[in-house]
C-alpha cells in the first residue's frame, strides 16, 4: 500500500495547501498585473474612439 490508512486525510490535506498557495499566486500576480492590464486597455479604447 502507498499510505497506511492512518495518513488516508494527509494526501487531501497536502492537495488543500498546494492549492491555497496556487491561490495566492494567482491573486498576488493580478494585484501586480491588474494595473497595467487595465491601463493597456483604457489606451486601446481611447484609441478606439
Amino acid at each position: 500500500m502507498l499510505f497506511s490508512p492512518k495518513e488516508k486525510g494527509q494526501g487531501l490535506v497536502e492537495y488543500a495547501l498546494i492549492l491555497v498557495l496556487v491561490a495566492v499566486v494567482v491573486l498576488a500576480v493580478l494585484l501586480i498585473l491588474g494595473p497595467i492590464i487595465g491601463n493597456v486597455f483604457s489606451s486601446v479604447n481611447s484609441a478606439l474612439d
